[in-house]
């Protein structure tokens, strides 16, 4: 596959004639380097013919680079999270679906990764050419996507469509006083899936569409820094069923600091007793830098914050606003009444919580994701009016994954 790819890459710089005075682009590693994207989807979502659903979908990725090999390959270990804006939840991001990843990815943008892993879904997206690009020049290189259809087909690896991809180096763009680096990535999918070994009720026979994609490249770090794609993807299965999606894409890639280390875990917790806030206790924990608010109060059997709740989480939010990570809020319940009403009420509340911190200003939805554990992580006994107290409670973490 890598020879193929060089090939093709070897071609197109022959093709093209790349001027000897323009820039090479190449991805750039250093060993215990984080990294997040942030990539938002909306799309229309056609079932056999006819219009199904919207759909605006977030997609988080953490990483960090573990290794460094002498060619200038990374090798990268991400946690991929998926979740889709929650209809008559006041629009947040819900914690959704975790998927694990690692993979190998060479300077020129080549990955080398497990069928095991079903994520990135988009692969060796961009491919550098070996020599320099100049503005107006292009070139082409092969790619594919990998998709998850488990739950459509029942397939237990990722379904691999490939395609070719035309590239063009259009111009330098300056924003915010950086100098960035456009490429135009396009394009087309036309296959035909080969019949599967093994007899399957159904699978996806045939898939097209295309994808156009608007790339800013950071050349002094050697990673893109944000882009934008308008896409079409159509699967026909053997058996008839068409899914057609279409939208626009955006993502976004950022370096993080680690918030969950000593230093931090110490300021945060004088800024919380500096300014007398009662239960309220600071901890680290598996994801990050935990802010936990025990007894929380909301009015009888709601998730409507009560006021004095409120001026608490406006001196919390200055803490927050110190810290560029993305955020968690966590739900929690005591146990009272059924599981299932502890989990909609945990969710409710972590809900209300997140949007008054997003009027707050403190991130926008987009950063402050939701969850609701209900009564099922305890932390006291509920079998006492203080170990229910505690175990009311709304986590806030500032994510290091």
């Amino acid at each position: 596959m890598k020879r193929i790819i060089f090939s093709i890459l070897m071609i197109a710089a022959s093709f093209f004639g790349f001027s000897e005075d323009g820039k090479i682009f190449r991805f750039k590693y250093s060993k215990e380097d984080n990294y997040r994207i942030l990539s938002t989807v909306k799309e229309n979502v056609m079932l056999n013919g006819r219009f199904s659903h919207y759909s605006e979908i977030l997609n988080r990725v953490s990483v960090r680079v573990t290794d460094v090999d002498d060619g200038g390959r990374g090798f990268n270990e991400g946690i991929f999270m998926t979740s889709e804006s929650s209809v008559g939840r006041g629009g947040n991001f819900s914690w959704g679906e975790e998927y694990e990843s690692k993979f190998w990815r060479d300077s020129q943008g080549v990955y080398e990764i497990s069928d095991e892993y079903f994520m990135p879904v988009v692969r060796d997206v961009p491919i550098f050419p070996e020599t320099p690009v100049g503005i107006g020049e292009s070139w082409t290189a092969s790619g594919h996507e990998a998709h998850d259809l488990g739950r459509q087909f029942g397939m237990n690896k990722p379904f691999k469509i490939p395609f070719t991809v035309e590239y063009t180096y259009a111009r330098d763009e300056v924003i915010g006083g950086k100098t960035f680096c456009v490429i135009e990535a396009n394009y087309e999918i036309s296959y035909a899936s080969p019949e599967p070994k093994f007899m399957m009720e159904d699978y996806p026979a045939y898939t097209m569409g295309f994808s156009n994609q608007t790339i800013f490249w950071d050349a002094e770090k050697g990673q893109i820094d944000h882009y934008y794609e308008d896409f079409r993807i159509v699967i026909e299965s053997a058996l008839g069923m068409t899914l057609d999606f279409q939208g626009t894409a955006h993502a976004e890639v950022t370096d993080f600091e680690r918030a969950a280390t000593d230093e931090n875990l110490k300021d945060v917790q004088n800024k919380v007793s500096e300014l007398g806030l009662e239960n309220v206790t600071v901890a680290q924990s598996d994801k990050g830098l935990t802010i936990s608010i025990e007894n929380i109060q909301f009015k009888a059997d709601s998730a409507v914050l009560e006021e004095s709740e409120k001026e608490k989480l406006k001196m919390i939010s200055e803490i927050l606003k110190e810290y560029q990570n993305d955020i968690l809020v966590a739900g929690h319940t005591a146990r009272a009444g059924s599981e299932a009403s502890c989990q909609q009420l945990s969710e409710e509340r972590a809900d209300s919580v997140a949007e008054y911190l997003i009027g707050l200003g403190v991130r926008d939805k987009y950063h402050i994701l939701t969850i609701g554990h209900g009564s099922k992580i305890p932390v006291a006994s509920n079998s006492t009016a203080k170990g229910m107290a505690k175990n009311r409670r709304v986590e806030i973490t500032i994510l290091d994954k």
